[in-house]
């Protein structure tokens, strides 16, 4: 073909591009959420635990657009309660180690807390506050799954927010309730939000825990599961029933007793064999404390596109 030809025909396909109507076009997070309810898929989605924190304070609004701009797909968060019933975006119940203020989160307004700056990786103080959950879903809006963590005692007041907000899709749940208080919990809701059963196999009680689900008609869309380095085997056999039953295996790479020893720390040293094992087990959704890296590693083994800015630092 002419190149000229050639030309033309690209510069045509990208004015549709262009010109597409919006409602043609796939968001980011209709992106992301296709990859999420794939459980075919070979594509791994990274999620990002409390954000950047190793770039930002932990749990802070610019670290959760770091992570939306590095290309990862879930961003974990914290909940806590003021005592004007704000729902605010923190790990601990008081502020003394995140913040440059003390005191007990429950106890002051959001107005008090407010005044307080966040504290970097290093103890540095950043020019940046604690988010509402509200300012936190604005940040993530249309861009990023938000996975909730302590939040399940406030689901009704997420799920309102939520809903108010037209995030509803884009929220994630974790916990070991049983099949059938989940149902209940959610089914007051007109748009349910996701729910991921959380398995720890070194305790007994989770065993009937993923029976109520693996023998379940309405199947999860993944399984989170921990356990310590000598259940090995056992976690490889609960992984391969999780995903022969249709459902995806979420691991987190977080510390070693959460996986056997396949944690971020030890992937510092040897990424391939860390990682490479935690995609041999068939986990297709990772959480991690090192995103960047983990980001890097998967790109190079062609497990991730990242859906945002370019990746420029893949090797």
């Amino acid at each position: 073909m002419n190149i000229s030809v050639k030309r033309l025909l690209i510069i045509l396909a990208t004015m549709m591009l262009v010109f597409m109507p919006a409602s043609a076009k796939s968001t980011r997070i209709e992106k992301i959420l296709k990859k999420l309810e794939n459980p075919k898929t070979k594509y791994v989605l990274v999620a990002a635990h409390r954000g950047d924190w190793r770039g930002w304070p932990e749990n802070s609004l610019p670290g959760f657009q770091s992570v939306i701009d590095m290309g990862c797909d879930i961003v974990e968060l914290d909940l806590q309660k003021t005592k004007d019933n704000v729902l605010v975006v923190c790990h601990d119940g008081t502020l003394n180690r995140t913040t440059n203020g003390t005191g007990k989160i429950s106890e002051m307004t959001y107005e008090e807390i407010s005044k307080y700056c966040l504290r970097l990786g290093h103890g540095g103080i950043a020019d940046t506050h604690i988010p509402t959950l509200r300012q936190a879903l604005e940040v993530c809006k249309d861009k990023i799954i938000v996975n909730i963590d302590k939040g399940y005692s406030y689901y009704d007041e997420v799920l309102e927010l939520a809903e108010e907000m037209g995030v509803t899709g884009q929220i994630l749940l974790k916990g070991a309730s049983p099949k059938a208080n989940v149902d209940k919990k959610f089914a007051s809701h007109q748009h349910n939000t996701l729910y991921l059963p959380i398995i720890n196999l070194s305790n007994e009680k989770n065993f009937e825990l993923l029976d109520s689900y693996l023998y379940s008609d309405d199947v999860p869309i993944a399984y989170e599961i921990c356990w310590k380095e000598e259940q090995q085997v056992l976690a490889e056999d609960v992984c391969n029933k999780i995903i022969n039953q249709g459902s995806k295996v979420y691991i987190n790479t977080l510390w070693p007793s959460l996986n056997g020893g396949y944690c971020d720390d030890a992937a510092t040293k040897d990424a391939d064999k860390v990682y490479g094992k935690i995609l041999d087990m068939g986990a297709t959704i990772i959480q991690t404390d090192r995103p960047e890296l983990l980001i890097r590693w998967l790109h190079k083994h062609h497990r991730h596109k990242a859906f945002g800015k370019p990746f420029t630092q893949v090797p």
